[in-house]
């Protein structure tokens, strides 16, 4: 893995975004990251379910920022404001699909509901950005799914001349 792994973690909601929810799916993620993956989470934020302001925050953190991996949490769902993976969709040059049937694999061996999310996970530039649901509890069980994956992918991603050597 890359040294010095930089990550953001962006919590999507209406309701959190403006004070009348606390963010839950957040901390779980951060403590997985630093735990588990031992990165550092150098950015964090709360914010509405709007698909500019995804869309310029995620941009912002992979050009700006220049964060290794961006982890969103919520508006993947069904409702008519769940717009995070079509926000992703526009930002991310290159797709991930492994990612991504992964963790609806898993989740689909929890609970039928899986299929009612709609994440999506790609690159941009040198950034990996994944979507994960927005409770804690399928948060914590989609990443703990890629988690093993993410050393080699942020390795690979970084340029890392001894990432083939890890394969």
């Amino acid at each position: 893995m890359p040294t010095a792994v930089k990550v953001g973690i962006l919590t999507i909601s209406d309701r959190g975004a403006a004070g009348l929810y606390p963010d839950k799916s957040g901390p779980v993620i951060h403590q997985i990251i630093t735990e588990q993956l031992g990165a550092t989470v150098a950015r964090t934020a709360i914010i509405p379910d709007d698909f500019e302001t995804i869309k310029s925050t995620l941009i912002a953190w992979a050009e700006e920022d220049n964060l290794n991996l961006i982890l969103t949490s919520g508006g993947t769902g069904f409702a008519p404001r769940d717009v995070t993976p079509e926000a992703t969709k526009q930002v991310i040059h290159r797709e991930t699909p492994g990612l991504v049937l992964a963790m609806l694999q898993r989740s689909l061996a929890v609970t039928p509901h899986a299929m009612l999310s709609r994440m999506a996970a790609g690159i941009r530039g040198e950034t990996l950005i994944v979507n994960l649901p927005g409770s804690p509890k399928a948060a914590r069980e989609n990443l703990e799914t890629i988690l093993p994956a993410l050393p080699h992918a942020l390795e690979l991603l970084a340029n890392d001349p001894n990432a083939e050597k890890s394969h």
